[in-house]
């Protein structure tokens, strides 16, 4: 009988022990959500963080979960700092596993100035962990063959109202998350060079396309890719997340096999991306995240998480805690 990619049956089919068990570290990059009987909460974050490395803290990433069903459509996306803040409280009950330390929400910078109030609101029902917000900008120009279509409007990044709720976010001292595709990574280093003041991060390496009219020009990409990060990589305020890329409109087609990849695999064909961003940006400007359970659709977390250590593992324990740890404790304030 075959299993279904992306099952707990189909996961189990490969299974690794933990590397460098001992290595403190934050997971700066998953989601929580209740969705038509596939629900992702605590105690299923716990079962992957628990699988032999040492995730001492996690930060949520919106995900439009829990939305508020009644009131004003700016104010909804508080219900999911309220449903978020639960979760952490209870997580913090328990000092063997990972704490959720950071929320990281929603809200529409198109508000520009009125975003303060709202976020105001979203600070004082997140129990102290809310860290900024997420508006991601992914706008699929070729929606056909994608699993994960993002809906942004086009152009989000020019609009005006947009830059000013973002600069507005930095002045109060607020993170800014974002994901879009690689072909839009040109106009977001125009958006960070228009808001120095803002901490941008950017997930996901701006998700180089595998699939539908992207399938067979990944070399292509690529060249282009590198010279983008190469070009975002002088601006300041970006840091960058180092995950994703086993979503599967990345084209790497493990949720399309019988069994998942190892962690060979896994470093042996997405190293290249990981190297050039940390060579280019600095280790102390990079974080390595599990976007999970996107990700679980083609990879366990124990052995995504063996994968990332050894693409680290080239380089140095210092660069190695920036990377794991230190990094996201410091843009994310989680000490």
């Amino acid at each position: 009988m075959t299993e279904q990619p992306g099952s707990s049956a189909w996961l189990a089919l490969h299974n690794e022990s933990a590397l460098d068990p001992d290595r403190p570290i934050i997971d700066p990059h998953h989601h929580l959500w209740r969705r038509n009987g596939s629900n992702y909460l605590l105690d299923d974050l716990w079962q992957d963080t628990q699988t032999g490395h040492r995730i001492e803290k996690t930060v949520f990433i919106e995900c439009h979960a829990e939305y508020r069903k009644e009131g004003a459509e700016h104010l909804k996306p508080l219900g999911e700092t309220e449903f978020v803040a639960a979760q952490a409280e209870k997580s913090e009950q328990n000092n063997q596993r990972a704490t959720i330390a950071g929320i990281v929400g929603h809200v529409d910078l198109r508000l520009a100035a009125k975003i303060e109030p709202i976020l105001n609101a979203h600070i004082e029902l997140g129990g102290g962990r809310f860290r900024g917000i997420r508006h991601a900008g992914a706008h699929a120009t070729h929606p056909e063959g994608m699993t994960i279509i993002g809906r942004a409007p086009e152009g989000l990044y020019e609009d005006e109202g947009y830059r000013t709720g973002l600069r507005l976010l930095g002045e109060m001292g607020m993170s800014f998350d974002t994901w879009h595709y690689h072909y839009q990574n040109t106009s977001f280093i125009n958006l960070a060079e228009a808001c120095p003041g803002t901490t941008m991060i950017l997930d996901h390496f701006g998700t180089p396309l595998g699939v539908g009219a992207f399938a067979n020009k990944r070399q292509t990409i690529f060249t282009t890719w590198q010279r983008d990060i190469e070009a975002m990589a002088k601006c300041g305020n970006v840091i960058a997340k180092l995950g994703g890329l086993a979503m599967p409109d990345n084209g790497f087609g493990w949720s399309e096999r019988a069994s998942p990849p190892s962690s060979d695999e896994f470093a042996d064909l997405q190293s290249p991306y990981y190297t050039h961003t940390i060579d280019c940006f600095g280790s102390e400007r990079c974080m390595m995240e599990s976007n999970f359970p996107v990700d679980k659709l083609s990879i366990s977390y124990g052995v995504l998480y063996n994968g990332l250590k050894k693409i680290a593992g080239t380089y140095g324990d210092a660069e190695q805690h920036q990377l794991f740890y230190g990094t996201a404790d410091k843009i994310y304030n989680l000490s």
